[in-house]
C-alpha cells in the first residue's frame, strides 16, 4: 500500500479489525520508510459492474465502473447537517453496493441505483430522502418542491 505522505510503496500492517457493521476491515499501517500511520479499508468486490447513464437530449449513453466513493459522496451531501450518523450512511452505501454486486447483472442503470438510494433515504431521513429526489428527479420549481413533500408527508402520516 502506497503512503500517503511519502509516496513509498511499502508499509507494514500494524492493526487489523472488521469495522462494525462487519462490511469491511479497517487497517492500521505504518510506512516503513517515514514511519507516518495512516487507516485503510479494505471490502470484499464480488464483481466489477458498469453503471450507464442515460444520454440526455438525444445523445448517446455513457457508461463508467461503479464507484462506491460518488455514491457515498451523494448520500453524505443529502444527509448534510442532518442527525445522521456517518455509520448509517455507510450502512446504506454497503447495503446498495450489495444490491448492485449481487443483481447478477454486468451493467446496471444509474436510475435503478437512484431509486435505491431514494428508498434508503426514505427510510432513514425524510428530509434527505426530499433533498436527494430534488436533484434526482430535477425539480425546477418550488411548486415540485411542495408536491414531493405532500407525498412524503402523506406517507407519514399512514405509516404513523
Amino acid at each position: 500500500m502506497r503512503c500517503p505522505f511519502c509516496a513509498h510503496d511499502d508499509s507494514q500492517v500494524k492493526d487489523s479489525r472488521p469495522t462494525e457493521d462487519s462490511t469491511s476491515i479497517r487497517r492500521r499501517r505504518q510506512c516503513s520508510k517515514c514511519g507516518a500511520r495512516f487507516t485503510t479499508f479494505e471490502r470484499v468486490q464480488l464483481r466489477e459492474v458498469t453503471v450507464v447513464k442515460s444520454g440526455a437530449n438525444g445523445k448517446e449513453a455513457r457508461r463508467e465502473a461503479f464507484d462506491r466513493s460518488k455514491l457515498e459522496q451523494s448520500i453524505s451531501l443529502a444527509c448534510r447537517k442532518r442527525d445522521v450518523a456517518q455509520e448509517q450512511i455507510d450502512q446504506l452505501v454497503s447495503g446498495i453496493q450489495r444490491q448492485v454486486e449481487t443483481a447478477g447483472e454486468a451493467e446496471i442503470p444509474s436510475k435503478r441505483i437512484g431509486e435505491l438510494v431514494m428508498d434508503g433515504l426514505r427510510q432513514l431521513d425524510s428530509v434527505a430522502y426530499i433533498r436527494f429526489a430534488s436533484v434526482y428527479r430535477d425539480f425546477s420549481e418550488a411548486r415540485d418542491f411542495e408536491e414531493f413533500a405532500s407525498t412524503v408527508q402523506e406517507a407519514a402520516n399512514e405509516q404513523g
